[in-house]
């Protein structure tokens, strides 16, 4: 039973690590997804998201590496299946106190990682790369401390993680991700970053394989955050797991964008 729960925790992390890989891919899905006719799922969890040694130590889970690997190189991540596994807020009408408020973001943040532009730097404060092996279109360099803190106050200097793009000497910083618990409502994410700037968005409806599923043997179009699998019956049916979400709010900010319509991408 403890193999059994031990097993389970990294599969389940694993699919957290596809999901910061694939959040980046939000973008390209969001205005066509058609999640948002459904209801977010309530929280259950009163702490933030994330289970701190467990994470730190995925890192050197050889299997959920390459689950996350495989994973990513199914042809349909961005596609319909992807939208299925999405929940992301509405963008609500703009309006002058947003903007000043995500203006003053982006004023604290912007001078708090333009040190991390060399990306030497941010391991040395402790942020930990996701995947560094795994091709990505964007690496999240997480720190774990700011991920615990983020679950009881917000502070714009202090992102979970960092976004970089892999270059052919090192890593490029293009922006950051901010994080809140799951418990939260949309007006508590809203006093963060406003939902009339920026969509929030988690990661829902997901079936992971049977226990005991060989990786070589995992069907990533059922299976997964790009799986076709998407509600409770279904994944029963499969034989599958069912997690209604996995872990908490994430939003991203490229605060180095020229292109004010970037700087907070949807």
């Amino acid at each position: 039973m403890i193999d059994k729960l031990i097993h389970l925790k990294r599969i389940v992390l694993a699919v957290f690590v596809i999901g910061l890989i694939c959040a980046s891919a939000c973008i390209g899905f969001a205005s066509a997804s058609p999640q948002n006719a459904q209801t977010a799922p309530a929280a259950q969890d009163p702490m933030p998201g994330m289970d701190m040694g467990d994470m730190q130590g995925m890192q050197q889970n050889t299997d959920a590496a390459k689950a996350a690997t495989q994973g990513m190189s199914d042809p349909d991540m961005s596609g319909p299946n992807m939208a299925l596994h999405m929940y992301m807020t509405d963008l609500r009408p703009p309006n002058p106190a947003d903007e000043q408020r995500a203006a003053q973001i982006l004023a604290e943040l912007r001078p708090a990682i333009e040190k991390y532009k060399d990306y030497r730097v941010a391991l040395a404060d402790h942020y930990r790369i996701f995947g560094p092996n795994v091709p990505q279109p964007i690496y999240h360099f997480t720190n774990y401390r700011n991920a615990a803190l983020a679950g009881f106050e917000f502070d714009p200097a202090r992102p979970t993680s960092l976004l970089y793009k892999k270059t052919a000497d090192g890593y490029e910083l293009v922006g950051a991700m901010y994080t809140a618990p799951r418990r939260f409502s949309e007006g508590q994410i809203n006093a963060r970053v406003p939902l009339s700037v920026a969509r929030w968005h988690q990661h829902v409806n997901l079936c992971l394989p049977p226990f005991g599923t060989r990786l070589q043997d995992i069907d990533f179009k059922e299976f997964g955050p790009t799986g076709s699998i998407a509600t409770q019956t279904a994944c029963e049916a499969a034989g599958g797991r069912w997690y209604p979400q996995i872990f908490g709010w994430m939003v991203h900010v490229y605060p180095f964008e020229t292109d004010p319509n970037k700087i907070w991408a949807h």
